[in-house]
């Protein structure tokens, strides 16, 4: 069997790995499920490898023994405020629950974190009027509005 990929990473799931690949490869464009091994549970597979945007994966559904974490999530740098707003609604439905600053826990329990490639860029900034103010508009959102962070990044502070 050919792998395509040396490296991946793995997820564990209690169940449901092999639906959860099929709809995030739906996700991003470059996306693929690669292989499925049923190791004997036709309905459920024991091992889904795909690509993710390129990036390769694998979730292995192997019982109740661990948990999916924070710790160990999916980030994805969007292209734009559309790109944001299309994956946040595409992963938050049927019992996904959005979290502050990006961060998405799907109906599967997976962590994610959508992050607009803006977000970043401002938190560099050599300014440190700039990236406190970006922090703190970071800090009061579910979703990332990029507008509110250009806004906050422009934003002249008033001297008292």
């Amino acid at each position: 069997m050919e792998h395509a990929s040396k490296v991946r990473t793995c997820f564990w799931f209690e169940k449901g790995g092999h639906d959860a690949a099929q709809e995030y490869v739906m996700l991003m464009p470059g996306s693929r499920i690669e292989a499925v091994r049923e190791n004997g549970q036709p309905d459920d597979p024991m091992i889904v490898e795909f690509s993710l945007a390129g990036a390769p994966m694998m979730i292995l559904t192997a019982g109740p023994y661990h948990k999916p974490t924070p710790a160990a999530s999916i980030s994805v740098l969007t292209e734009d405020q559309d790109e944001t707003d299309r994956l946040w609604a595409a992963l938050t439905p049927k019992g996904g629950e959005a979290g502050r600053c990006g961060w998405i826990v799907d109906r599967f329990g997976m962590s994610w974190q959508i992050v607009p490639k803006r977000m970043p860029d401002l938190l560099a900034r050599e300014d440190p009027g700039v990236v406190s103010r970006v922090s703190e508009a970071l800090m009061q959102m579910e979703k990332i509005d990029i507008a509110a962070f250009e806004a906050a990044a422009a934003k002249v502070p008033r001297h008292v």
